[in-house]
């Protein structure tokens, strides 16, 4: 675990310590859960959606046949030793 400081106003501090008696943990780990939480929700909106895969990934089997090609790959499973 990593310390480091940070600035709050004090109403987001006094809100923390009420939130940390409250739920009886120590204020660090509602700031901790914050981040996590916050970085996770970054992280999804940077992710591309359906859409954007689909529209990227179109035609990327013009130069054969999808089907043929997959069938060809079990088939090979089914050769194994």
């Amino acid at each position: 675990m990593t310390r480091t400081i940070i600035n709050l106003r004090e109403a987001d501090k006094r809100w923390l310590d009420r939130e940390a008696k409250r739920r009886r943990v120590p204020m660090t780990r509602l700031v901790g859960e914050a981040v996590s939480e916050y970085r996770m929700r970054q992280e999804a909106q940077d992710r591309p959606g359906l859409e954007t895969l689909l529209t990227e990934t179109r035609g990327l089997w013009r130069q054969g046949d999808g089907l043929a090609w997959q069938e060809r790959l079990r088939n090979e499973w089914d050769e194994s030793p």
